[in-house]
């Protein structure tokens, strides 16, 4: 079972990839310009800790420009991606995006600085969904998959704990969450786009409080019942709900752009990516 699980693992990961065309054949050419998954994350783990200083000072104006910089950044990053990855990032950022007007713009769950959702937030979220799938397909991250899972699991259940026991301010969401990434992590296809998210959003949410550019309230603003750590502990956990949606709506929605650009092709498209990325 453990040689079953560790097999899982990786052949989960390899569905993350981005090099893969429409047709679901590896293209050598793809990769072999400058652009590559290390790079793409060193760029985005400076860019979030750039945009989020830049944030501690800028007026509404000066939000706008870093939406529209980040805008062009994830447009950028797409580019060299595949169909199933730009699907999955699309939905990813509509969903993020119905949620931030939702539950900070509207129910206040979390508000930031200047109370409105910056616009450099949507196209933020690409970039993170990006970044998650990212660590996930890295080389040494599907060597040790395993590993990887076990030092999530472990690691961010310490963090819950903290949070639930130890901080100044329980945080009862972050437990809940923490479960969630745990289901995510156990019956989850692409289990390793949940340990990249993990450490992606973790990183993203440590910086955005601690520089003040949002703030979680003690309790959640709808019924007052749960309290919240700031940021709560394991924001991966509700990220995840994101990953979820977008790995299990994006094939369905790639097969129909695809019919619609080629209308001749058979009922079932046989991409081996978006079978397996579901």
């Amino acid at each position: 079972m453990a040689k079953r699980r560790v097999h899982d693992e990786i052949t989960s990961a390899q569905t993350l990839s981005g090099d893969f065309r429409d047709n679901g054949r590896m293209d050598a050419a793809t990769r072999a310009d400058r652009w590559s998954d290390r790079r793409a994350l060193v760029v985005a783990f400076v860019w979030i800790p750039s945009v989020l200083w830049c944030d501690t000072w800028v007026s509404s104006g000066g939000q706008l420009v870093l939406g529209v910089v980040t805008w062009a950044m994830l447009l950028w990053w797409l580019k060299h991606e595949s169909n199933l990855v730009r699907a999955q990032t699309v939905i990813v950022v509509v969903l993020a995006t119905i949620i931030e007007y939702v539950f900070s713009g509207w129910l206040g769950v979390y508000v930031y600085r200047l109370d409105h959702v910056p616009a450099y937030v949507p196209p933020g979220h690409g970039l993170v969904y990006l970044a998650a799938l990212t660590i996930g397909r890295l080389p040494f991250v599907r060597a040790h998959a395993t590993a990887a899972v076990r030092w999530t699991v472990v690691l961010a259940g310490a963090w819950a704990l903290w949070g639930l026991l130890l901080s100044s301010r329980r945080d009862v969401l972050g437990l809940f969450w923490y479960l969630c990434l745990c289901a995510f992590l156990k019956w989850g296809k692409s289990t390793l786009l949940y340990v990249g998210a993990f450490i992606t959003v973790s990183y993203l949410e440590i910086l955005g409080t601690t520089l003040g550019v949002w703030a979680w309230q003690p309790v959640d603003t709808i019924k007052g019942w749960v309290p919240m750590g700031n940021p709560p502990s394991i924001a991966a956990g509700g990220y995840g709900w994101f990953d979820l949606y977008a790995t299990l709506l994006a094939p369905s929605l790639v097969t129909v752009w695809q019919r619609r650009r080629s209308p001749e092709l058979p009922e079932s498209v046989d991409d081996p990516v978006v079978q397996d990325s579901v």
